[in-house]
């Protein structure tokens, strides 16, 4: 078994769960017991979440395999443990804290860019971009034998997070070494260093986004997510030719945005 939703019922003696496994399998209620675990630290398995934010650096197809073996045991595939979430939170406020201080900004003007990262740049963008890929996902590439499956929107939720925790640690924490003293100086290997991690950070996440949806059999053609390489690449190349400076760009939306 895989990590898919059936449309119709799942089997269980009779051919049908019953009303309470019903129930207990229903979208709202595995969302309810997710939101709930979220208020009980003690419950959370921060040492698992740990190990999937390593080998999302390493090899990602580890992580995925654990969704696999999360639906034959519980039959969900989605995370059901808010830990890997809380880390990513933890994770976020804190680089974004370190970015404030390479600014050179005040308490309040961290505090500002701290509250639109967090509900704006990772949340409000990865409620959107989950949502456009589960569309995407759900009318274009499952199979058509496979009608009765489909990706529920809280695995691409996952896959979304999955990704954006690669390019998070490469944008708003190994970057910040070089911002100051390398990267926003003008000069070539300023803007290459900068641009580069760039490359590096958002290809990280189209090949972890590329290998969530690779990993469900019943859909088909995802070598498509890998595409955007191509236009990523040929940004890149043209940047380092005209001269463009992301991370300088992006200290100066920034700094805007505190204003």
């Amino acid at each position: 078994m895989l990590p898919t939703t059936s449309l119709g019922g799942r089997g269980q003696g009779n051919g049908a769960l019953s009303g309470r496994d019903a129930a207990r399998h229903t979208a709202g209620a595995k969302r309810s017991k997710y939101l709930r675990r979220l208020l009980r630290l003690r419950h959370m398995d921060f040492e698992f979440a740990l190990w999937q934010m390593l080998y999302l650096f390493t090899s990602p197809q580890r992580v995925y395999r654990n969704f696999h073996y999360r639906k034959q045991t519980k039959d969900q595939w989605a995370r059901d443990d808010p830990a890997f979430l809380v880390l990513l939170s933890v994770w976020l406020c804190v680089s974004t804290v370190g970015f404030g201080f390479v600014l050179d900004m005040g308490f309040f003007e961290t505090i500002k860019l701290l509250l639109w990262v967090v509900f704006i740049d990772c949340v409000g963008v990865g409620l959107l971009i989950a949502t456009l890929m589960w569309f995407i996902s759900n009318k274009y590439l499952v199979k058509q034998q496979n009608r009765d499956y489909d990706v529920e929107w809280g695995y691409a939720f996952d896959v979304h997070l999955n990704a954006f925790y690669p390019l998070l640690v490469i944008l708003h924490f190994i970057q910040l070494f070089f911002i100051n003293y390398v990267i926003v100086s003008n000069s070539v290997i300023g803007y290459f260093v900068g641009n580069t991690l760039w490359l590096i950070a958002i290809g990280y996440y189209i090949y972890v986004t590329f290998l969530g949806y690779s990993a469900l059999p019943f859909l088909k053609n995802t070598a498509v997510l890998l595409y955007p390489f191509a236009l990523l690449i040929l940004l890149y190349l043209i940047s380092l030719v005209l001269g463009w400076n992301f991370t300088k760009m992006l200290c100066s939306f920034y700094k805007y945005r505190v204003k």
